[in-house]
């Protein structure tokens, strides 16, 4: 369907003039992901979605592009919306416009009118939601009953979305089926650990062009997240701490060699501060007295409570914006000067592009397949949070080993019987 035609509003994009460029930026996400590539054949095949609306909220980058002409090619009708306004490519959401998915983004937007798009992807009345951070779906909840009916279903891909699932689960706000795509194994090895690890350090580096090889690296969280960005900066000469709450993950830091502090004691050796933890207030007011001049504070949990930036800028007598791309220096009135990268926001998807193709083939194409599962078989779920069926999680393990050349080995008849048996011999 054309943009800007049938019943309901034409998209928002900040600049249609841009799609060609978001074309090219697309096309080259697209090479890298081969596995999404093989699903939307199938998907083109099969029209899994046939007559099927789908309401998503995510960030609008060139990989989900990729998302989404997956669901399209299946028969879907998509409304896009961001899930963080500084993350939005405006020239892919162009793009996706000019072929005809119903966009609604623009980078930068305030938090009214980034509301206002979340309303207008949900005006059709979605039969199937994709969320990453649950704004789409606790919108959906409390400010669209009317529309909740319909929903067959939806997946979530982030942590703390799947956090904020549970707890409307127990309170028993969530009235349809949703898949908790960040609790499979392809996705954590990935994803979470692999791409979040490698994209974050690339946010920080581009923000700052500082040397991490013989600074001190603060590390919030030791969740598949911290583990993969403490594991990037030790790769690159760090000298990495970690913090913690949970004591069984702060002894697998201590196993891996790394220097476990609290978070106050943290704060006056940190030269880089990175949280990781889907909490709040994680380098709070009580902190601010003990950070180095010269501090950098970087975020890469999903929403902006994790640095207290309200305390920063109370505590600052002087603010000075883009010192350099996406770095503010906050001057204390002793003089010290600590650099805020993003606003305080999700670094890897603001000071950089998030994650390598590569690495959201693997947890799309799990999205992708999920979301045709719940097409076919949500009658059969009840309201709640539900884990990815395994079957899904080992065929995007066997489609992405295959494209990489890899192979495995095959059980004999013989293993079979053995592993089978609890007779010590055959």
């Amino acid at each position: 369907m054309p943009a800007g035609t049938g019943p309901f509003p034409p998209s928002d994009v900040a600049d249609e003039g841009l799609a060609e460029a978001g074309r090219a930026r697309i096309d080259w996400a697209q090479r890298g992901m081969p596995v999404l590539r093989l699903i939307t054949g199938r998907f083109a095949a099969e029209q899994p979605f046939a007559g099927l609306t789908v309401a998503a909220c995510l960030h609008v980058t060139a990989e989900t592009a990729a998302l989404v002409g997956a669901l399209r090619n299946g028969g879907a009708m998509v409304f896009l919306a961001a899930s963080n306004p500084l993350s939005t490519q405006d020239d892919v959401a162009a793009a996706l416009a000019d072929a005809g998915t119903r966009v609604h983004a623009r980078a930068g937007v305030d938090e009214i009118t980034y509301g206002e798009h979340i309303h207008r992807v949900l005006d059709p009345g979605p039969d199937l939601v994709v969320d990453d951070g649950g704004d789409l779906v606790d919108t959906l909840c409390a400010q669209r009953p009317d529309l909740v009916a319909a929903v067959r279903g939806g997946c979530e891909a982030t942590s703390t979305g799947v956090l904020r699932l549970r707890r409307m689960a127990a309170a028993g706000a969530l009235a349809f089926p949703m898949v908790a795509a960040d609790t499979t194994t392809t996705r954590r090895m990935f994803d979470t650990t692999a791409g979040t690890g490698q994209s974050v350090l690339d946010g920080i580096m581009r923000a700052t062009n500082v040397l991490l090889a013989g600074r001190v690296v603060v590390v919030a969280g030791f969740g598949p997240c911290g583990q993969g960005i403490a594991a990037c900066a030790h790769g690159l000469g760090a000298r990495v701490v970690v913090t913690e709450v949970d004591p069984v993950r702060a002894l697998e830091a201590v196993l891996r060699g790394y220097r476990v502090l609290p978070m106050r004691e943290a704060a006056a050796l940190g030269e880089v501060f990175i949280t990781a933890t889907g909490s709040r207030d994680v380098i709070a007011a009580g902190h601010l007295p003990d950070l180095r001049d010269g501090a950098v504070l970087a975020n890469a949990g999903h929403f902006d409570a994790e640095i207290d930036v309200r305390a920063l800028a109370g505590a600052a007598v002087k603010v000075t914006r883009d010192v350099r791309p996406h770095a503010d220096e906050y001057t204390l009135d002793d003089g010290r000067r600590v650099v805020l990268l993003a606003e305080g926001r999700v670094v890897n998807l603001v000071a950089a592009e998030g994650n390598p193709p590569q690495v959201m083939d693997v947890s799309f194409a799990g999205q992708a397949l999920v979301l045709r599962w719940l097409a076919r078989e949500h009658a059969a779920l009840e309201p709640g949070v539900h884990g990815v069926p395994p079957a899904i999680d080992e065929e995007v393990a066997r489609l992405t080993l295959e494209s990489s050349g890899a192979r495995i080995d095959t059980l004999t008849d013989a293993q079979r019987e053995y592993l089978s048996s609890w007779r010590a011999t055959p």
